[in-house]
């Protein structure tokens, strides 16, 4: 009768290697769970310690947290940037606080305003803005200040509600035209633009962000911001928000392209210094020729009004509101007198 042999130690061999391979994927499984929930529980703590400075108000189906300081006629409003909120004016709302009413706010989606439930257009921002404005209590006239994208959102308010607005102060601001004109030169650079909002999210709900934050804030944030960023900012209605933003700027570029605001006084503050277009993996001669659209930009928002000036913040990179604070101050108190 013939016997079967059976190679005992081969399979002794992938028996062992079954079970190593079952225990790293067990382990990283634990490991990915872990920081899901370490990132939840996290953020449930970030919300109880980080509460709302200023006030949610209804926009029109859902609440925007606006910040109120000072007293006086004007009110300041101030419009931040793409991916930014009120917290990034840091201490200008004090300062300009001194003498006149100052309101800062979140968009919808960002730091402790609600998602909206409609679309992210320069024309639903402004209007539900100026909702939420008209329910507090808080009236014109107003004086415009908007940084960046939120200059595009600052010139459609005071083309949209012109006899409520007094001045307008523009700062590095986001040009009608500029995606038009850069279109084809970011083609040729091959730039691909900020990682999508459903990445983002599951870096941010994995629990990476928090633990990683310098390294992946690195060049996007400031340094003495990344907390409040990771714990305010970072949410998923925040990149969603952001994004759909991106996504309808160019019908906000439409509405405000050829924009004639009469004598309305308008003060227009460029940086000085150019952006670092290497770090987003753009040539050098790339970056100069984005970098002359742009100032080509700022040279003509001189013609939005007869009564316009052109200011360069010569120590100022994009970010002018940080860099140069005291400059963004005199300007709007300037034009206040």
């Amino acid at each position: 009768m013939n016997t079967v042999k059976v190679k005992h130690g081969k399979t002794s061999h992938w028996k062992k290697l079954k079970w190593g391979l079952l225990l790293m994927t067990s382990l990283l499984l634990l490991a990915i769970g872990s920081g899901f929930a370490y990132e939840a529980i996290a953020s449930k703590q970030s919300a109880r310690n980080y509460p709302p400075p200023g006030k949610l108000v209804d926009a029109g189906g859902y609440n925007l947290h606006l910040v109120k300081v000072g007293t006086g006629s004007p009110t300041i409003l101030l419009e931040a940037g793409s991916g930014e909120t009120s917290l990034s004016w840091r201490q200008i709302p004090d300062e300009l606080a001194k003498f006149a009413t100052v309101v800062s706010y979140d968009r919808a989606g960002y730091a402790w305003s609600e998602p909206a439930n409609s679309d992210r257009t320069g024309e639903n921002i402004v209007r539900e803005l100026h909702t939420a404005l008209e329910k507090e209590g808080i009236h014109g006239p107003y004086l415009l200040v908007g940084h960046s994208l939120g200059g595009m959102y600052a010139r459609l308010f005071a083309e949209t509600y012109r006899d409520e607005v007094v001045g307008l102060v523009l700062i590095d601001a986001r040009p009608e035209d500029d995606a038009r004109d850069t279109a084809e030169i970011l083609k040729q650079e091959k730039f691909v633009g900020n990682p999508s909002a459903s990445t983002l999210k599951l870096i941010k709900h994995s629990g990476l962000l928090r633990l990683l934050k310098d390294e992946l804030l690195n060049g996007q944030v400031a340094k003495e911001d990344r907390e409040q960023f990771v714990n305010v900012i970072a949410k998923g209605s925040f990149f969603e928000a952001k994004e759909e933003e991106g996504n309808w700027a160019g019908t906000t570029e439409d509405a405000i392209r050829g924009q004639r605001l009469g004598s309305l006084p308008v003060r227009i503050i460029a940086r000085g210094m150019a952006q670092d277009y290497a770090q987003a993996g753009i040539s050098e001669e790339g970056g100069r020729k984005l970098e002359s659209i742009w100032q080509a930009g700022q040279q003509k928002m001189l013609e939005i009004s007869t009564d316009s000036q052109l200011i360069v913040a010569e120590k100022s990179g994009h970010m002018v509101i940080h860099d140069q604070p005291e400059l963004v101050v005199e300007t709007i108190r300037s034009l206040l007198k």
